[in-house]
């Protein structure tokens, strides 16, 4: 191996236990793989953008983005999504006020909303003869669920890829009728969530947000315990990434339990299953 390719392993190397160590906020010993690369220095260094630039996106990104969205697993190659781009700031405030009032939904120049589609499905089943009877069933809305979920997350490592920020917005469930109202929706179609996208304004400085340790998540054959010293050091770590962001140092435990704690922290989405069934969805 010549120098170069050493010092160049060395500060591959480098790079990867600094990204590993703010993934977990330091402590833990990296798992350095043989090979760094741009995939996975982009996977780890991801991190959520609120504020941004007001730069408009240039031409062709959405396509970019929905094409790397497209990319990601389906099952059954049922593609039961869609995703609606919107640009009008009109339309990004009334959103805006649906989601619990989301500033950077109206900051971002782009507003991604993801949607369970079967309206597709079930028009293609009728084309072909059939009610499509497979779609009522809660299997169905799930399927569609989590190819979103897939689909975005494929569409967030590629924009992560360009230099963009985004930033996840779940209030999209707070009134879904009203959004599916903005938005023209046919019935058996939702938003699950929403998703900024815009350059990060580089005068808000971002850093890696902690994760829970493995040891809590990641079990080897079968389901094993989540012992409190784990969360006890993964509370400390979030108190000081919280510190350095200027945010209540409240750790991670408590404001978890308080998210959960009743039907009122949900915000109407305890709801969501009455409102699913007045947009279309038989949910058997």
């Amino acid at each position: 191996m010549t120098s170069t390719a050493i010092r160049q392993n060395a500060a591959q190397d480098h790079e990867a236990e600094g990204l590993w160590q703010a993934r977990y906020g330091g402590g833990t010993a990296p798992v350095l793989p043989p090979d760094w690369n741009g995939t996975l220095e982009v996977l780890l260094n991801h991190r959520t953008s609120r504020h941004y630039r007001p730069d408009p996106l240039p031409t062709g990104t959405v396509e970019l983005i929905v094409a790397a969205a497209q990319s990601a697993p389906t099952s059954s190659n049922l593609q039961a999504w869609s995703v609606v781009a919107v640009e009008d700031p009109q339309r990004k405030a009334r959103l805006a006020g649906f989601t619990g009032g989301n500033a950077h939904i109206v900051a971002a120049p782009l507003l991604l909303v993801w949607l369970v589609d079967l309206s597709r499905l079930r028009a293609i089943a009728r084309q072909h003869g059939n009610a499509g009877e497979g779609l009522d069933f809660h299997e169905s809305f799930l399927i569609g669920a989590i190819d979103a979920a897939l689909a975005a997350q494929n569409a967030v490592v590629a924009i992560d890829s360009l230099g963009l920020g985004s930033c996840y917005i779940g209030g999209m469930r707070n009134q879904p009728e009203d959004v599916a109202r903005e938005l023209k929706l046919p019935p058996e179609t939702v938003a699950v969530f929403g998703l900024t996208v815009g350059y990060p304004d580089p005068g808000v400085e971002t850093e890696v947000k902690p994760r829970l340790p493995q040891a809590a998540v990641l079990f080897r054959e079968q389901y094993g315990e989540v012992r409190r010293e784990d969360l006890d050091r993964y509370d400390a770590a979030m108190a000081a990434f919280q510190s350095r962001q200027n945010l209540p140092q409240s750790g991670w435990t408590s404001v978890i339990a308080k998210r959960i704690e009743n039907e009122a922290a949900l915000k109407g989405r305890s709801q969501l299953t009455a409102i699913l069934r007045r947009l279309g969805f038989p949910l058997k």
